[in-house]
């Protein structure tokens, strides 16, 4: 018997109001998971028609990204209707669908609201724009120029070039931090935050359980709009936007990781409460990113639960560097809670960012389910997924059709999901996709891995049963991390559980000293080692070894 079959996936709906603390959360791209309708771009009703699949890798919940009207320059993260599915994706009858196909099955189901900024197709920016004094003249963020007609100031914007656009209805600049088809609200203004609140208040009552919020740390700006100071070379890091961005020249104190950002998140706790709600929220920021975690995550009014991109980074974390993560969060966040993940849609996917073999691909979502915090798994890495290659003519993404061929942006991770390894397009669509699915995809299908025990789908779902198994993995403290060269070592520990959890996070073999006390061997389908007659753990390349105090 497998550790997937006597662990079985959760099978009712967790209730309790702290359902997302330590939960394993599923990422699906909407576009690239199912099309259910022949068009060959993936909608709602394929997202329900898969959800048993998601079940069974016993995760606890879905993120969805971003399915509402938009004009797609950004693929939905330019929102034109917050209440409303855009017809590529379904109606909002495919959306109540999904939930309540979702609950039965036990998962929670959280979507992505995208705050800081709509689309230029919004309703609320035509009329801002019409006038300087219609109803909606100051829900965005409009500013006269400098003098000789110049942007008011040398805010940028992460898809390249000035932050600011120059409108000719009202002779002003109004900011965009990414598009110029995406105009950021104005947070300043009350009745932006309430609509905003409006919002997040429609989609509870539609029975979503809670939110991934874009960009979490953008929404406010510095009223005053002072200029950035320029970053030191040395300081600079490319974590959220690429090497060749001069976005990276800056240090981004005034267009966003403004502290006013605190009181709309208790707003929007406090919306969320009553419905045991939960959100994680995107910090994105390459220098202060779990500083931030900690202040936006702090107590019981804040956030739930915050990622920042210490993980999403393009080295491989060694040892070392993850105790470094680690103390940092301690430190900065230690009140707080921190939601990890190795590869989302915006990211080169980890197999390839990390250039990991089959054996460091399993370790790595084994070291995953072992940290401490939540985590979210992209659709695709749990086979074992590598980043597509596609030719220019093929992109759809703005940002890599921007930085073009020095970065090629995030269609590579985007690709469709492959179901079928003998079928036309994988199963995704007998449609032509709108992103070609990658041939080397087609070997590592599910229904491939499913036929194969030694798969990497089983795997993930040996993990992430294991960390539902053992409370202390879940949702205990954190102690004695350390780095022994490769070795990464650390105890999770809940009231008198305790478990072990080393990383030989190498191709080299090495050895590490067992802690005293006496010890069990758990994980072993997960490749887990033992120790030897003389208390020594020795690693092979890649290998980990867990253990629970008897």
């Amino acid at each position: 018997m497998s550790l997937h079959d006597t662990f079985s996936p959760l099978r009712t709906l967790d209730k309790s109001e702290d359902w997302w603390r330590g939960a394993v959360i599923y990422q699906i791209y909407p576009r690239s998971y199912q099309d259910s309708n022949g068009d060959g771009i993936g909608d709602l009703r394929g997202i329900a028609q898969r959800l048993p699949y998601v079940a069974s890798l016993g995760v606890d919940g879905i993120w969805i990204s971003p399915f509402f009207t938009s004009p797609m320059k950004d693929f939905g993260y330019d929102v034109s209707d917050y209440c409303d599915v855009d017809p590529m994706f379904g109606t909002l009858a495919d959306f109540d669908l999904l939930v309540d196909t979702a609950h039965k099955l036990g998962l929670k189901v959280m979507i992505d609201l995208v705050l800081s900024h709509t689309s230029d197709q919004h309703p609320w920016f035509a009329e801002s724009r019409a006038s300087r004094d219609n109803d909606k003249a100051n829900w965005y963020v409009w500013s006269e120029p400098k003098p000789d007609g110049t942007p008011p100031n040398n805010w940028l914007s992460i898809f390249g070039g000035s932050g600011w656009q120059w409108d000719a209805r009202r002779e002003q600049y109004y900011l965009h931090n990414f598009l110029t088809s995406q105009p950021d609200l104005n947070f300043h203004e009350p009745q932006v935050q309430e609509a905003l609140l409006d919002v997040a208040r429609f989609w509870l009552h539609r029975g979503v359980d809670g939110f991934r919020l874009d960009t979490i740390n953008f929404y406010i700006h510095d009223a005053q709009l002072r200029d950035n100071p320029p970053l030191p070379k040395e300081q600079r890091n490319a974590s959220i936007a690429p090497s060749v961005n001069p976005y990276n020249h800056q240090e981004h104190l005034y267009d966003k990781n403004q502290p006013e950002n605190l009181e709309f998140l208790r707003k929007l706790r406090a919306v969320m409460k009553p419905f045991k709600a939960a959100a994680v929220g995107e910090v994105g920021d390459a220098q202060r990113g779990l500083e931030i975690l900690g202040q936006y995550t702090k107590g019981d009014d804040m956030v739930n639960m915050c990622y920042a991109f210490e993980f999403l980074a393009a080295d491989q974390p060694t040892a070392q560097r993850i105790t470094e993560v680690f103390a940092k969060v301690d430190e900065v966040a230690g009140d707080g809670w921190a939601c990890w993940a190795f590869s989302n849609h915006d990211v080169v996917r980890h197999a390839t960012r990390w250039g990991l073999n089959p054996q460091a691909q399993r370790l790595m979502v084994t070291l995953l389910m072992c940290l401490r915090g939540s985590a979210c798994i992209y659709q695709g890495e749990e086979l074992g997924l590598s980043e597509a290659e596609l030719r220019f003519e093929e992109l759809q993404d703005p940002y890599g059709i921007e930085f073009w061929p020095e970065f090629k942006g995030r269609d590579g991770c985007r690709t469709p999901m492959v179901w079928e390894g003998n079928v036309i397009n994988g199963g995704f669509s007998q449609a032509m996709p709108w992103l070609p699915v990658s041939s080397e995809h087609m070997m590592n299908a599910v229904s491939v891995q499913e036929e194969d025990p030694g798969a990497l789908l089983h795997h993930y779902r040996r993990a992430v049963a294991m960390r539902h198994h053992f409370g202390a993995l879940k949702t205990g403290e954190l102690t004695g991390m350390a780095a022994s060269g490769d070795v990464l070592s650390f105890t999770r520990r809940d009231g008198e559980a305790e478990i072990f959890c080393a990383f030989n996070l190498s191709d080299t073999p090495s050895e590490l000293k067992m802690p005293e006390g006496d010890w069990v061997p758990i994980g072993e389908e997960l490749g887990s080692g033992h120790p030897s007659a003389d208390g020594k753990l020795h690693f092979g390349p890649w290998q980990v070894s867990l253990a629970r105090r008897a």
